[in-house]
């Protein structure tokens, strides 16, 4: 079967785009961990379907690279750039994903991506927090985020006993600066480091709101700056939107 895709990145966090409208992509953990394999397929972070939806613009399907589904924040802005590249959307849609339906724009050159309130933030420590942001994020202060070993010590937090209702955890460890926040990211289901992770930065943002920062939230990850933007009501965080570039990188076929 031959498979015409196109990669899109999202502050270095890459994706394999694929027309499924008339949802005929044989989806199974095998193959998506074969095409997103960087040594022996396309290579990415993870795979995206887009298909019709009967009431909304469209319904984005994503996989991990191993195969597993999750809500992804970078994946999402790169879906709806795809989207628009098909003609399905022009500046703004509402499209269903893992979690549920979000609200999606295209404003000022960047792509705002919808997220769903967070009602509570979990304070481990002074050091260590847990917001659930569609994705689960174990978040890490650090004073030096560079230096931090994010593959051995992201892998250990991510299997805690704690996280098994969760099936794991993604673990950020951020380095809180005057004007933004540094962070690197540990990424369940692809089990690496990645370049960027969109919900984690939106948790990192989030608890940066907590610890007194003010919307929105400058975010450095190792692939670029996000911004997350937030109202809060109480102890509520609502009308959360993580901003960020989506760039398409290639197109191409692949037989499997």
């Amino acid at each position: 079967m031959e498979l015409h895709f196109t990669k899109y990145q999202g502050t270095g966090n890459d994706f394999i785009l694929i027309d499924d409208r008339h949802e005929s992509f044989p989806a199974s953990d095998q193959l998506v961990q074969k095409l997103c394999d960087r040594r022996f397929g396309i290579g990415a972070d993870g795979l995206i379907l887009i298909q019709n939806h009967p009431s909304l613009d469209y319904r984005m399907i994503y996989f991990n690279s191993d195969g597993s589904q999750s809500l992804c924040g970078n994946g999402s802005r790169c879906g709806f750039a795809f989207a628009q590249s098909l003609g399905m959307v022009d500046q703004e849609a509402m499209f269903e994903t893992t979690d549920g339906v979000h609200q999606i724009k295209m404003e000022g050159g960047k792509i705002h991506f919808q997220l769903f309130d967070v009602k509570q933030l979990g304070e481990i420590n002074k050091k260590e927090w847990f917001v659930n942001t569609g994705s689960p994020h174990h978040i890490v202060i650090t004073s030096e985020v560079e230096k931090e070993d994010i593959i051995s010590e992201g892998r250990k937090i991510r299997n805690l006993p704690t996280y098994s209702s969760h099936n794991g955890t993604n673990v950020n460890f951020a380095q809180l600066l005057q004007d933004k926040v540094k962070i690197r990211t540990y990424e369940r289901g692809v089990e690496d480091e990645t370049l960027s992770c969109g919900t984690g930065a939106t948790a990192v943002g989030i608890m940066a709101g907590e610890l007194g920062y003010e919307s929105p939230v400058h975010i450095q990850t190792m692939g670029g700056e996000l911004s997350v933007s937030f109202k809060r009501k109480g102890d509520n965080f609502t009308d959360i939107w993580l901003a960020g570039p989506a760039e398409k990188v290639f197109e191409g076929s692949v037989t499997f």
